[in-house]
């Protein structure tokens, strides 16, 4: 797994479009587990502090219970339109709950606007992004996994 910071260091040019089409939009989609293991999605403001990129939720929401009990999740960007100008991103990993309350109140103070009342929030911890753009005739699909050069395939 990998912090955000650790993702804009080991490729930056992959992280940079992959960080305006998470800032392009406010809503994305966020799936979690179930306790059944049946995937759940729900939509997502995302938010980039500092070295992180954070999400939040409202206290016990079905989605906070989800990655209390299972941090794995997928976080697809808002494409925009059919034309997918700039791109299309997907992030997985692992969910971190931020617990301690100062850096809970850290998080709050740098938060666009502040939450509306009590929240859960978890930074998100990256082991694949893909960003897939679209060409004349074929798709261009770009990943990364920690540890490993970027990979760019073309797809027609």
């Amino acid at each position: 797994m990998a912090t955000w910071q650790d993702f804009e260091h080991e490729a930056p040019e992959l992280a940079s479009a992959v960080r305006a089409r998470f800032e392009a939009n406010k809503h994305h989609v966020l799936a979690t587990l179930r306790r059944d293991g049946s995937p759940r999605v729900s939509g997502i403001e995302v938010n980039f502090l500092g070295a992180d990129l954070t999400l939040g939720s409202m206290h016990g929401a079905a989605k906070a219970r989800d990655l209390r009990r299972d941090a794995r999740y997928a976080l697809h960007s808002n494409p925009s339109d059919e034309t997918l100008a700039g791109g299309d991103s997907k992030l997985s990993g692992r969910a971190v709950e931020i617990t301690d309350e100062n850096e809970l109140a850290a998080y709050a103070a740098e938060l666009p606007e502040p939450p509306p009342g009590p929240f859960q929030a978890f930074r998100l911890e990256v082991e694949q992004v893909v960003h897939t753009t679209v060409g004349d005739d074929h798709l261009w699909i770009t990943s990364w996994h920690p540890g490993e050069p970027v990979r760019r395939i073309q797809r027609h």
